[in-house]
């Protein structure tokens, strides 16, 4: 269990970091409108997949990853 939470805590804090990170370099590339609100879009959805994966991870349903 505390090796779950570990797990856990490490994958909240590096997926901080890169949604950090593409946050603040996404507007020093040039793009129009359309393609930055769907590169956000996209973002969000696969931050939202992962933070699903490990709530689902905690509560046992899928195998949670090994650091």
């Amino acid at each position: 269990m505390i090796g779950t939470l570990i797990s856990i805590v490490l994958l909240l804090v590096v997926l901080g970091v890169i949604l950090y990170a593409v946050q603040a370099l996404l507007p020093l590339v040039p793009m129009p409108a359309p393609f930055h609100t769907v590169i956000q879009v996209l973002i969000t959805v696969i931050v939202v997949l992962v933070i699903v994966w490990i709530i689902a991870g905690l509560l046992g349903v899928v195998t949670p990853l090994r650091l």
